[in-house]
């Protein structure tokens, strides 16, 4: 018991709540309509690549996932973007900025990380993590979206 990361599994399962309460108070559906509402389908799915990276950043990839594919839902359905190209965009957009220290992955590394130097190491990952967060969904929605757009 000594071994579990106790505050990583709360994280998780507070997040894990969270979702359920948005879902149940109809919020995911109505943010979803919003967002299909907008116009340009494409756009929208950029918008929503970034918007899951920086939620990611500080939260858990599961349970974003969770949330956002709901949401995008109504967009898939009212455009011509590829289902499978939207959702792959989301996820790798979710799950690149796993590196983050404010999220699950990248606190468990940066809480194992023996031999280094704790201040730079953080500052380091803290820099890598915002590089992705500004260029991984750009670079998803740019190779998983825009080819069947």
């Amino acid at each position: 018991m000594d071994g579990v990361s106790w505050s990583t599994l709360l994280l998780v399962a507070g997040m894990m709540t969270y979702i359920a309460m948005l879902e149940k108070a109809g919020i995911i559906e109505n943010i979803s309509e919003h967002a299909a509402g907008l116009g340009a389908p494409v756009a929208v799915a950029l918008l929503l690549c970034f918007t899951v990276a920086i939620t990611s950043a500080f939260a858990s990839s599961t349970a974003i996932l969770t949330a956002i594919i709901p949401i995008a839902v109504p967009l898939l359905l009212s455009s011509h973007l590829s289902a499978a190209g939207l959702i792959a965009a989301l996820a790798v957009s979710t799950t690149i900025v796993d590196t983050s220290p404010f999220s699950t992955n990248g606190a468990l590394v940066l809480s194992n990380a023996r031999g280094v130097d704790p201040r730079r190491f953080y500052r380091q990952v803290i820099g890598y993590t915002g590089g992705i967060v500004a260029l991984g969904p750009v670079v998803a929605w740019g190779a998983l979206v825009l080819p069947w757009s």
